[in-house]
């Protein structure tokens, strides 16, 4: 159930994984996310969450997954399957335009930029949970990609880890429809407080005069 307000000292926004690779043309991701995220208009909806945030004062924290180099996985045990796809495909090449921001997405100088997560989860070997406790955040809005791996993956643990987390469903996309039913329609409600769209999470967010 959607809170009306967010308290703008106790919330942040985390922004997962806004590299070129998932988010331009070009991208080695974005062949692979386009339908989905050309259909709920995710580049729109993220740019107004973002520009919503800034506007309320909301901190925002850039969650960026691992940008890969020559090396990693090799000699692990068991990588995920993720992971060998990543050895493969090599997104987020570390000094590629791949791994770069989003023209859109470029961090200001007040944001903060968490430690790179080697998997699904923002949270699991970063400094996330301790930047977050650092800054008195209580509740947490989840945007970026994708809705089934990082996004559901991070809100699931900071749910556990005793935040409030609110999950957009149009600032978010996926490689397929049922990959995005799978995490707002059947996961999602079994972690997230809240799963809003753009419009009705700007409606809840302060602004300026109210």
């Amino acid at each position: 159930m959607a809170e009306s307000r967010y308290n703008v000292s106790r919330t942040g926004l985390l922004l997962v994984d806004p590299y070129n690779d998932f988010l331009s043309d070009g991208g080695k991701l974005w062949p692979l996310a386009k339908k989905v995220a050309d259909e709920v208009g995710l580049l729109d909806h993220l740019r107004s969450v973002v520009a919503g945030a800034r506007a309320a004062g909301i901190p925002i924290f850039y969650v960026p997954h691992r940008r890969w180099e020559p090396g990693d996985y090799e000699g692990w045990d068991h990588p995920n399957p993720s992971q060998y796809q990543t050895q493969q495909l090599k997104p987020f090449a570390k000094g590629s335009w791949g791994g770069e921001w989003h023209p859109d997405f470029v961090p200001h100088a007040d944001d903060i930029i968490i430690k790179e997560h080697w998997a699904q989860s923002g949270f699991a070997n970063t400094d996330l949970d301790f930047q977050l406790k650092q800054q008195g955040i209580t509740h947490v809005i989840v945007v970026g990609l994708l809705a089934n791996t990082c996004i559901e993956s991070t809100g699931r643990f900071a749910m556990e880890l005793g935040y409030h987390v609110t999950l957009v469903r149009d600032a978010t996309a996926a490689f397929s429809h049922d990959h995005m039913h799978a995490a707002h329609e059947l996961n999602g409600p079994t972690f997230a407080h809240a799963i809003l769209t753009t419009l009705e999470l700007l409606a809840a967010l302060p602004r300026a005069g109210r």
